[in-house]
């Protein structure tokens, strides 16, 4: 096994105690409520609109889901000792990953319905610069033609805001 430390500071090592158990499973209970805390508040911020706020937690989100899937990791490697010293800490802990299961369902929804949005306008504003770029003129038919993709100009995007 592994004996660095990990994104938690603890050994990846065998478990050999219950009360060694207990720890890693309130560290890990800690560390879901921190990065489920993050990503409801990041939810909030995109439903508000204020995505440039909700784009400066996206740090502390990956950096919190490293020191998960570092944790996780290492509950994994001593599940079954885990479930035979500490089955109370292993239940509750299975009721807070449901929980943290919704968080995140509502995070990606919004995340999500966010993206989807700005396409919208993203293409809506550039298919109005290309007609407004091409010429209007009437086909054989004695209707306007589509605008030509050649006539199109790129688009370009500040991400300054």
């Amino acid at each position: 096994m592994n004996s660095a430390p990990n994104a938690s500071g603890s050994m990846s090592a065998a478990m050999t105690s219950a009360a060694q158990a207990q720890q890693a499973l309130d560290d890990l209970a800690a560390l879901v409520g921190r990065l489920s805390g993050v990503m409801e508040q990041e939810t909030e911020l995109v439903r508000a609109g204020r995505l440039r706020t909700a784009t400066d937690l996206g740090k502390l989100k990956s950096e919190l889901a490293g020191e998960l899937f570092a944790s996780g990791e290492r509950i994994k490697a001593n599940a079954k000792f885990m479930w035979q010293s500490a089955p109370r800490h292993c239940a509750s802990l299975q009721g807070l990953h449901e929980s943290f299961r919704a968080v995140l369902q509502r995070n990606l929804m919004v995340l999500a319905t966010a993206h989807a949005v700005s396409e919208g306008i993203m293409r809506r504003l550039s298919g109005d610069l290309a007609r407004k770029a091409s010429p209007q003129v009437y086909g054989a038919s004695g209707r306007t033609v589509a605008p030509n993709p050649k006539h199109g100009r790129p688009l370009a995007v500040s991400r300054k805001l």
